[in-house]
């Protein structure tokens, strides 16, 4: 076999790869054997038509399909390595020549990981920034127990407020016409979640049990149904039932109840010793987070977008699986939020490039500095691993080795090793 490379832009070339006619033939052979199991002709029992009355009857290239879908793959992956080249997306195939005798030649147009060029990476400088722990932190950690502690009571007299759950009926018109998915019944609604379109929740504030009353609001222009985008409608809304939040009070009997502490000050303590360890984490991922952020900065690279795409599924991949643990999937999430799947996927393009950007130069710093990750160290990785799971360590070899992650935990590992080499030659390295 025989393999060139030749760029034609900045992230993508063309690979010519010849395949000589015996890998054909062979390729051609095992094609033929698993069609003709399929094959009916006079004269001869099914799988035991020879070759040469199989090619008479339907032509060699009845043949070609099957031949290619045997031989590409290999060839590809074979003309990869021997090129070193490192595709970043499927290829564009071409089929150049495919002739029985002859050699097999395609072109496949790829996409490439960029070059990058580095800049500054060392002696680099961390802004400050506060990470100490104030007495309004620890009274919001400890108005958040509060409220996990509350109790939903229902207001028999009075008007609905902000973060109050309205149970309401509601009916959506535009142009005086009903429109599908506007319609719902005893519907739990908290007033100020921002689950409804703009100016829907503010209105339901001061109406009373019983009472109904007509909403108007406008759909967003980005509104995932299109036929509503932009558009005034009126709501009608009954609302049944306002509960509110009861919250108990703040004393020794709460500490009590949330924890192994027997007053409020020996809680708050403790709170804020856990939040001193915190800040000391976000700390930590302060100087890296920054650090990273300027060493790409200052590296010149053109990323391919087809990479920023990639990435920007990922990403939607876990925000989906985060949404799921709230009950909600990513089509109501957006309906909820009155954009559509590409609208959410614009979201994420930024952050997306930015660790596109990053991990490029990272693996470019790592190359550049011989940084190497030995089997000690992946083994000690495992290890952890296996502890945070509470699993046998080879049995996270074995889920691992499964999924294909071996390789990724060595990655990792060479990473973090690279933003450690980035952190002990900063200005701001003890």
């Amino acid at each position: 076999m025989k393999a060139s490379w030749e760029k034609t832009e900045k992230n993508r070339g063309v690979l010519t790869v010849e395949v000589d006619e015996g890998q054909l033939e062979e390729a051609l052979g095992q094609a033929f054997r698993k069609v003709v199991t399929k094959v009916n002709i006079p004269g001869f029992r099914k799988g035991k038509v020879p070759r040469s009355i199989f090619e008479k009857r339907f032509g060699v290239e009845a043949l070609y399909q099957d031949a290619l879908d045997i031989l590409l793959p290999k060839a590809y992956q074979s003309a990869v390595e021997e090129t070193k080249i490192e595709p970043v997306d499927q290829p564009e195939i071409d089929i150049d020549q495919l002739e029985k005798g002859k050699p097999f030649i395609f072109k496949a147009t790829v996409t490439v990981k960029p070059e990058v060029a580095l800049g500054e990476y060392k002696g680099l400088e961390i802004p400050e920034e506060d990470f100490s722990v104030k007495p309004e932190d620890v009274d919001v950690e400890l108005k958040q127990m509060q409220e996990r502690q509350g109790e939903l009571i229902v207001v028999e007299d009075g008007e609905v407020e902000e973060k109050d759950r309205a149970i309401i009926d509601f009916e959506g018109f535009v142009d005086g016409e009903p429109f599908e998915g506007g319609k719902a019944e005893q519907y739990n609604l908290e007033v100020g979640s921002g689950q409804f379109i703009p100016g829907f929740e503010e209105q339901l504030v001061g109406m009373k049990q019983g009472e109904e009353k007509e909403i108007k609001v406008t759909f967003p222009e980005e509104y995932h149904a299109e036929e509503l985008a932009g558009k005034e409608a009126v709501f009608k809304v009954k609302l049944h039932e306002i509960k509110r939040m009861q919250l108990p009070e703040l004393d020794d009997e709460f500490a009590q109840d949330v924890s192994e502490f027997d007053t409020l000050d020996e809680l708050k303590a403790d709170i804020e010793n856990k939040l001193k360890e915190q800040k000391q984490q976000e700390e930590e991922n302060h100087k890296r987070n920054t650090l990273v952020e300027q060493a790409a900065q200052n590296a010149e690279i053109e990323v391919p977008p087809v990479m920023v795409e990639h990435e920007i599924d990922h990403m939607l991949r876990h925000f989906e699986q985060q949404l799921s643990m709230q009950g909600i999937n990513l089509e109501q999430y957006a309906q909820f939020t009155g954009q559509d799947i590409a609208a959410i996927r614009e979201q994420f393009k930024e952050d997306a490039e930015k660790k596109v950007r990053a991990n490029l130069v990272l693996e470019a710093i790592a190359e550049q500095e011989s940084i190497q990750v030995n089997d000690e160290e992946v083994e000690a990785e495992l290890k952890k691993l296996a502890e945070q799971m509470n699993r046998e360590l080879e049995e996270v070899k074995r889920l691992l080795t499964a999924q294909g992650g071996l390789g990724s935990v060595k990655e990792d590992l060479k990473i973090r090793k690279t933003v450690d080499l980035l952190v002990s030659n900063s200005k701001n390295a003890a």
